[in-house]
């Protein structure tokens, strides 16, 4: 498709114009993991997997592989794409797209990806080594509906992953630290690399087994965005809450509000506002 509107297969005519709003939608186009660092401990993925009798451990291709790229056959928007332009694909949710037991899929996956440049792409990776090799061969320095962001969710994996992470050729970064298990300076990165940082997410641990969050530690990171202009995102509170040295238990259902009624968060490009939470 290229941006072109498609054909209504069979007649060869032009397809209807969309009327249709964007939408936000989650494609895992693989789904299973493995464990790399402390933020994968307690990953809500192996928790639903492993609930069901599923092997999480396990990577495979998904039904919903060809997501971005199917075309309606039926209805009155025949010849259009299932998803509408101008939407965000949440990409990998259940995976990371850089796993390495995925490589036979993901240039499969790139092709779509840049035939939906109509749309916007957004992915997390804890693999940032992994990048540089696993890119297509028309990149350049980077795709401009194409955000991968990076997961740090302590200091020490801020210090091994940002380094790397930061001399790729990107044109839309950002950082998660989610689940936030430490205090994380990104001081020194944001200095060390003025711009490459557009957005900034910040989330508790969710579940049964949630290690704390201190809301001291996010208003730090929150300060560092705001004195940069850094877009910053309170994105959940997590299960267990430390403030003014006091603890809190947050049920999952307040979790993502309560962190909205902080009030921290700061606009800006390259953030969603709605990324899918555990």
């Amino acid at each position: 498709m290229n941006g072109q509107i498609p054909l209504i297969p069979g007649d060869g005519s032009p397809a209807p114009a969309d009327p249709r709003p964007p939408v936000s939608v989650s494609w895992n186009l693989w789904h299973g993991c493995t464990r790399v660092s402390p933020g994968c401990a307690h990953c809500y993925m192996f928790r639903r997997d492993e609930a069901i009798g599923g092997d999480p451990a396990t990577v495979r291709r998904t039904r919903a592989f060809d997501l971005p790229v199917r075309v309606l056959r039926s209805s009155a928007y025949a010849g259009l794409t299932k998803i509408p332009r101008g939407s965000v694909f949440y990409t990998c949710f259940s995976s990371d797209f850089f796993h390495r037991d995925a490589d036979q899929w993901r240039a499969e996956a790139w092709d779509m990806i840049r035939e939906r440049a109509d749309c916007s792409f957004f992915m997390i990776t804890k693999r940032p080594e992994r990048i540089a090799e696993h890119l297509p061969p028309d990149w350049g320095d980077g795709w401009d509906h194409v955000t991968v962001a990076v997961t740090c969710e302590n200091q020490a994996m801020a210090e091994k992953r940002l380094p790397v992470y930061l001399h790729l050729p990107l044109k839309r970064r950002a950082v998660m630290i989610e689940p936030m298990l430490s205090a994380v300076s990104l001081a020194p990165f944001f200095d060390a690399y003025p711009g490459a940082i557009a957005s900034v997410s910040v989330g508790g641990e969710s579940g049964p087994d949630a290690r704390p969050c201190d809301f001291a530690w996010v208003l730090d990171v929150r300060r560092a965005c705001a004195a940069r202009g850094v877009a910053f995102s309170y994105h959940q509170t997590g299960a267990l809450l430390y403030k003014d040295g006091r603890a809190y238990r947050v049920p999952r259902a307040l979790q993502h509000a309560q962190a909205r009624k902080a009030g921290l968060d700061i606009a800006g490009d390259g953030l969603p506002a709605d990324i899918p939470g555990e």
